[in-house]
């Protein structure tokens, strides 16, 4: 219970942490790009302030309903990204999949020639690298081949059932972009809309709405880009302590390479 409330807090702290950093960030840009009234700042050339666009409040909320709504659609895909992140790198440690008092268990278990025993130590720590080997016990009365085919067959569940949550940090860094640029459709018509209605004479107006719609581009590839980095590099991770666990695996389990047979032929006589 103690777990879940810590992780709760931590998500929702990330979700708060990602919401307010785009604010900031966008606020700063904006606040670069107007005087202090937030007004428009004239190309006069002797004017000393930048010239530049609206702020924050004006670039979310000033491009109509459709277009604060993709602001908040971007916000959220950001926050979802972030925690799909930290959640995955949790999950992804060595000392999570293939915890060391399990090995530890199980080789020593082996060593004895007790394989109940090491049966039960994976019972006792669930883990990726405990039902891999948990799957071999199982056909250990197959012979070693059959072996070999139920280690590969957990490790290949294994790794795809980590890969179903990294999935989720893929699809978040596919739909900035996605998000952003639906916002840029969006931003543009309206600026055509005005173009049609006669606005043509306002230059500054016409900039300035260009640049509501090109701020959500910007938007999306803020949060596409980590994303999709955090999604490989977790990605290539898992896949390196799959493959360390199926050879560990395979080393542990040396040694019943003719006791399983064994165990076998004496059933049979038995019988």
């Amino acid at each position: 219970m103690n777990k879940k409330i810590r992780k709760s807090i931590v998500a929702f702290s990330i979700l708060v942490g990602a919401c307010i950093a785009p604010v900031a960030a966008l606020q700063s840009f904006g606040q670069e790009l107007t005087d202090a009234n937030g007004n428009v700042v004239s190309s006069d050339a002797t004017s000393s302030k930048p010239k530049g666009g609206a702020g924050f409040y004006a670039i979310v909320f000033g491009s109509g309903l459709v277009g604060t709504l993709l602001w908040f659609a971007l916000f959220a895909d950001g926050a979802l990204a972030i925690y799909f992140s930290i959640d995955s790198s949790v999950l992804i440690k060595p000392d999570r999949l293939m915890p060391k008092r399990l090995l530890d268990g199980v080789q020593g278990a082996m060593a004895e020639g007790d394989v109940v025993k090491a049966m039960e130590i994976c019972q006792q720590n669930p883990s990726a690298m405990s039902s891999i080997v948990m799957a071999a016990f199982q056909h250990i009365e197959e012979g070693f081949e059959a072996i070999q085919e139920a280690v590969n067959a957990a490790s290949d569940l294994e790794q795809e059932k980590i890969q179903q949550r990294l999935n989720w940090i893929s699809v978040c860094g596919n739909l900035g972009p996605s998000l952003g640029l639906l916002g840029t459709v969006q931003g543009m018509i309206l600026t055509f809309d005005a173009l049609a209605s006669g606005g043509a004479g306002d230059a500054s107006a016409l900039a300035s709405s260009i640049g509501q719609a090109l701020w959500t581009t910007a938007g999306g590839l803020v949060v596409s880009i980590p994303a999709i980095t955090v999604f490989y590099s977790l990605r290539n991770k898992a896949n390196r302590l799959i493959l360390k666990m199926t050879a560990m695996t395979m080393e542990i389990l040396n040694g019943l390479r003719n006791v399983s047979v064994d165990a076998a032929a004496e059933e049979e006589v038995v019988a």
